[in-house]
């Protein structure tokens, strides 16, 4: 009987759960137990995961492109307007440098002439030879200016001497009208004192008719004397007057050379000007019939036409085809927030997962994940991208697994910038805060009492 009485004076006896097969199939209640023991575990491997290190990161997305430039698509345009005439090509062929692509023809009025080129160097072989004869004659009023001053030089000279003989043919007369002054008086002298002598009876009359004939003579001698100084007077200045004459004369006979001699070289300087313009056109001419055909600049396929058949016409830098360099080097496009910009120094490492490239990634440990490449950042922006983040160009890691061949540029990545390592429980304290990731420091560096996280500085670089 079972013991369910309540009764206290009535000992009911131990009742032997073994002997019943409901009481042996019902164990005791062990779960509570259990499970308070698996709490416990977790709570230590958590405990325990948190002092675990963490690499710090900065994760982005990026496209895979080319390190140089000219590896990268390019599209030609067209340098001239012009007419497509004839293709060469296909899309997905692949040509060399220097290989016919298409064929234009031309489209503007002033070029359409099938001789321009022979008219152009026509009309510069008849302006060089204008040229020449203003050089010829520009030589031939120099050679006649020379000859006007060498005549100017003698007619001066002999002016000048001209001039001489007239001063001293002038001091000449001078002197004979003095005497011829002096003659006078002393004939005037001996006929007062003949005078006064006949008046005496001293002398004859024929004595004093004599002294009266010699003082009419020298009256005579002296005018004839004034009138000869008189002309050399006049002598000297028309000398003088035909040194300025001379002057003149060949000044005017100058001024008119040298002013034929300037037109002229103006004439010759106006016309080489001309050669040179029409030198220029032949230039461009040339240059511009080389245009016609548009050639690879490197080696690269065809990808894509952008103007398609014959006869359509074409605009000066409109694009006709765009090519992808046979050879190039892979690099990645990064894009990262400008919060995250001074983290990043150029050969920090970095690992990707490229797209159509399965992956397992752990960003915390990023030497357990599986199928993800390396990287180091070769370029770093100094400018922000219109979608408001800086661009990072990586470069394939020479140490590291080498990228597949098969990527091609355009390709979609996702890359992870590998920072210093930080136990778990501070990475997340800091996502919780939404602090940026610590700043990388160079073992090398000495570490300063302010550096910020708990975690032991690590150079990405030997990641």
């Amino acid at each position: 009987m079972l013991n369910i009485s309540p009764a206290p004076e009535c000992a009911t006896p131990e009742l032997d759960r073994t002997s019943f097969e409901s009481f042996r199939k019902v164990l005791p209640a062990r779960a509570g137990r259990f499970f308070g023991r698996l709490t416990a575990l977790a709570l230590v491997l958590f405990i325990t995961g948190l002092f675990l290190p963490w690499t710090q990161n900065i994760r982005a997305r990026g496209v895979v492109t080319s390190l140089a430039p000219q590896q990268r698509p390019q599209t030609i345009p067209s340098i001239i307007a012009g007419r497509i005439e004839q293709w060469y090509v296909q899309e997905g062929q692949l040509v060399e440098q220097g290989d016919t692509i298409l064929r234009l023809s031309e489209v503007k009025p002033e070029y359409m002439d099938p001789k321009l080129l022979d008219r152009t160097q026509e009309q510069i072989i008849a302006k060089e030879a204008t040229a020449r004869s203003y050089a010829e004659k520009v030589n031939s009023l120099d050679a006649q200016i020379d000859a006007l001053s060498g005549a100017l030089t003698i007619k001066l000279e002999q002016a000048r001497n001209k001039i001489k003989q007239a001063v001293l043919q002038v001091q000449s007369d001078s002197i004979r009208v003095v005497a011829a002054r002096t003659e006078i008086k002393v004939a005037k002298d001996q006929l007062l004192r003949g005078e006064e002598q006949f008046k005496e009876g001293l002398v004859s009359m024929v004595e004093l008719e004599r002294r009266r004939v010699n003082e009419q003579r020298a009256n005579a001698t002296m005018i004839d004397a004034e009138n000869k100084l008189l002309d050399s007077r006049n002598e000297l200045l028309n000398a003088q007057l035909d040194l300025n004459g001379i002057r003149q004369d060949y000044r005017d006979k100058l001024s008119k050379a040298e002013s034929e001699k300037y037109a002229s070289l103006s004439q010759m300087y106006t016309t080489e000007g001309e050669v040179t313009k029409l030198q220029n056109d032949f230039a461009n001419y040339s240059v511009r019939s080389g245009f016609y055909y548009i050639t690879a600049p490197q080696r690269a396929y065809i990808t894509k036409a952008v103007r398609q058949g014959l006869g359509e016409t074409v605009k000066e830098g409109e694009p006709l085809v765009t090519l992808m360099p046979a050879r190039f080097d892979l690099a990645v496009e990064l894009y990262v927030r400008p919060m995250d910009m001074p983290l990043i120094r150029t050969g920090n490492k970095v690992r990707f997962m490229f797209d159509g490239w399965p992956s397992i990634v752990f960003s915390g440990w990023p030497n357990t994940s599986y199928g993800t490449f390396g990287g180091r950042v070769v370029a770093i922006d100094n400018f922000i991208s219109p979608n408001g983040k800086y661009r990072l160009l990586v470069g394939p890691d020479t140490a590291d697994t080498a990228w597949p061949e098969a990527l091609r540029v355009g390709s979609g990545a996702i890359g992870f910038a590998l920072l210093q390592d930080v136990p778990i429980w501070y990475e997340l304290w800091r996502q919780l805060n939404g602090f940026p990731p610590d700043l990388y420091m160079d073992p090398s560096t000495p570490s300063n009492s302010s550096s910020k996280g708990p975690g032991t500085t690590s150079d990405p670089m030997n990641k």
